[in-house]
């Protein structure tokens, strides 16, 4: 009897792990979906040698070099991402990676996130090797919120309510999974959401 309603509550244990585990990644009432829970890594796979570390609703990243890639192939979509930085932190999003094991920007699309970048044409804000931000805008120190839209070949970065970049186009690269990279510097997310378009 004893282990009967031992073997009951674990079923109801796990039940509810899994109903919560779902609702905790489904979409938000805005058509948003949570791509990070800041409790797990589930979604993502590591590759490389950086350090990620969760807790607090943050993951982490401090330590060179590498990056978190989804699980999924995304399209056309918009993604709002909360992240903090330092000033002289090396990170970005990569979307569209055409390989999920070797992440580079000439294979994917990548927003960078590097205020002290020696090139400051493609500093935070820009799309390495296809557009250029403007204005210069800098993360180091505090939470900011960038928002990118993919759409076909057309695309669009947002920095804390800026336009940094504006009708960008390039035919490449049309899916692929995110990548978050940890390449120096400290480099947290506290909120990574997709909407499919």
């Amino acid at each position: 009897m004893k282990s009967a309603l031992k073997r009951i509550a674990v079923l109801i244990f796990s039940l509810h792990a899994v109903l919560f585990g779902s609702f905790a990644m489904a979409q938000n009432q805005d058509g948003f979906e949570d791509l990070i829970d800041g409790v797990s890594l589930s979604g993502w796979n590591i590759i490389g040698n950086a350090s990620w570390v969760i807790g607090n609703g943050i993951v982490e990243g401090n330590k060179p070099s590498g990056f978190l890639v989804s699980t999924k192939s995304y399209k056309n979509f918009v993604i709002r991402a909360e992240f903090w930085a330092e000033s002289n932190t090396n990170s970005g999003i990569f979307i569209r990676c055409q390989d999920p094991n070797k992440v580079a920007a000439n294979t994917s699309y990548e927003i960078n996130i590097w205020d002290t970048r020696p090139e400051q044409a493609y500093a935070t804000g820009a799309i390495v090797d296809v557009a250029k931000v403007n204005p210069i805008h800098k993360a180091g120190g505090r939470w900011n919120t960038m928002e990118i839209v993919a759409n076909g070949s057309n695309f669009k970065v947002t920095m804390n309510g800026v336009v940094t970049v504006a009708d960008a186009k390039d035919a490449r690269f049309a899916e692929g999974p995110i990548a978050l990279q940890s390449a120096g510097g400290i480099i947290k997310f506290k909120k990574v959401q997709i909407k499919p378009i």
